[in-house]
């Protein structure tokens, strides 16, 4: 028996990493951008060789982490 006979019909396989690129299409990050927060430590590649991916399981780390700070213009708001 093959392991996808087993798997149900709507299984949804998502990559483990995905390119740079594809990355700032799925996220909306600029690629400068992307860059300058992985120069900075923000976020976390894969490095094989010359291949750079960023891994999938990192995305929802980085936003929740986004979301979790305070924003500036959060305060602005609250002091009006």
């Amino acid at each position: 028996m093959r392991m996808t006979d087993e798997l149900p019909e709507d299984a949804v396989f998502r990559p483990l990493t995905v390119r740079i690129r594809e990355a700032c299409r799925l996220t909306g990050i600029g690629r400068s951008k992307l860059y300058e927060l992985i120069a900075a430590g923000d976020i976390e590649i894969v490095k094989v060789g010359t291949l750079r991916s960023y891994p999938s399981p990192g995305w929802s780390d980085f936003f929740n982490a986004r979301l979790a700070e305070p924003h500036s213009w959060a305060s602005s708001l609250a002091e009006s």
